[in-house]
C-alpha cells in the first residue's frame, strides 16, 4: 500500500468513526457529540410552555388550528418527550437541566437554589433574558399564587442567581419585537396554558398573543418554540414540540427522540452560549429542522 493510499484509508476511518458517534443515543433523548453545533444564530428566541397534553391530543386536532399551522409552516418534533410527572420538575429540567430535587408542585422558596440555569448562563455571557408570566401580579412578584397564576410553572424564582425583576408580567411582552431579549420564556396562566381549560382555549390564546411575533420572526432572524411540560399521563409522556421562524425549514419533521434537556441544549446553543446547564451538557442539539 502506498503512503498516499494509507493516508486516505486513515481519513476514511476517522470520518466513519465520527459518523458512528452521531448515532449514539441515550434512552431519555439524543446525546451530544463533539464539534460545532451547526445551528443558526437568531437574534431572539421565545419559548412558550403549555400544559398537560399528549402529542395526539394537539397535533392533528381540529381544536388546535393555530398550533397545527405552526407545525405546517415550521418544524414538528414527532418524538419529543417530557421527563417525569408531575408538572413542576419538568419546568426545572427544561430551565436548568435538572429537577433540582423537586418532586411535587409545591411553592419553591425564592432564591433557594444556586445551580446554573439558562438565565444565569445568559446573564454571565452578557446576553439578555426575561420571562413573561401571565397573571403575575407585578414585575418581580414572588407570590406563590394569584388568581390563575401559579409560581410552580415559573422555575426562575427558585434560583438566587436569577434577578427577580427579570420575571415580568405578560402585559410587558413588547409590541416592538426587536426589543425582546436574546432569550425569553412565555408562561400563560392556568387556563390559557391548557391546564384548567381546553386545547381550543390555549390554541386561541397562543394565536391572539404570539402570532404577530411568529410571523415577524420569519423575516427578522428570530425563532418561536412551543412545547409542553408533560402529557396527559397516558401517552408515555410524548408531547408536542414545535419550532417556527427564521432558519426553520417549513413542514420539516424529525423522528429522533428528544426531551427537555435537548430543548434546553438547543436554546443555549441558538443563543451562542458556551456553557450548558445540568444534563443539557450531555444532550444533543435538535437537528434535521434547519434550512
Amino acid at each position: 500500500m502506498t503512503a498516499v493510499n494509507a493516508r486516505k484509508r486513515t481519513r476514511r476511518s476517522l470520518v466513519a468513526l465520527a459518523a458512528a458517534s452521531l448515532g449514539l443515543w441515550a434512552t431519555t433523548g439524543a446525546t451530544a457529540s463533539a464539534g460545532t453545533t451547526g445551528l443558526p444564530a437568531p437574534d431572539h428566541v421565545v419559548v412558550v410552555v403549555l400544559e398537560n397534553h399528549a402529542y395526539d391530543e394537539v397535533i392533528g386536532s381540529s381544536d388546535a388550528p393555530y398550533l397545527n399551522s405552526l407545525k405546517a409552516g415550521g418544524a414538528d418534533l414527532t418524538q419529543s418527550h417530557a421527563l417525569t410527572h408531575p408538572s413542576e420538575p419538568n419546568y426545572y429540567m427544561l430551565f436548568s437541566g435538572s429537577k433540582q430535587g423537586r418532586t411535587d408542585d409545591s411553592c419553591v422558596p425564592v432564591g433557594s437554589m444556586t445551580a446554573p440555569n439558562l438565565a444565569s448562563e445568559l446573564i454571565a455571557a452578557g446576553k439578555s433574558w426575561a420571562s413573561y408570566n401571565e397573571g403575575l401580579p407585578e414585575q418581580g412578584s414572588t407570590v406563590c399564587s394569584s388568581g390563575r397564576y401559579a409560581q410552580k410553572h415559573n422555575p426562575w424564582f427558585g434560583f438566587g442567581n436569577v434577578p427577580t425583576d427579570t420575571a415580568q408580567t405578560f402585559d410587558q411582552f413588547p409590541s416592538d419585537y426587536a426589543t425582546l431579549p436574546k432569550v425569553s420564556f412565555v408562561i400563560p396562566d392556568l387556563c390559557n396554558d391548557m391546564h384548567d381549560c381546553s386545547v381550543a382555549t390555549g390554541d386561541g390564546w397562543l394565536k391572539e398573543n404570539l402570532a404577530g411575533y411568529a410571523e415577524w420572526a420569519k423575516s427578522h432572524n428570530s425563532i418561536l418554540a412551543v412545547t409542553f411540560d408533560e402529557d396527559d399521563g397516558q401517552s408515555g409522556n410524548r408531547i408536542p414540540t414545535l419550532f417556527y421562524g427564521a432558519h426553520v425549514a417549513p413542514g420539516s419533521t424529525t423522528g429522533t427522540t428528544y426531551n427537555h434537556y435537548n430543548v434546553l441544549r438547543t436554546v443555549e446553543d441558538l443563543a451562542g452560549l458556551t456553557t450548558h446547564a445540568g444534563n443539557a451538557a450531555a444532550a444533543a442539539d435538535i437537528t434535521g429542522i434547519w434550512n
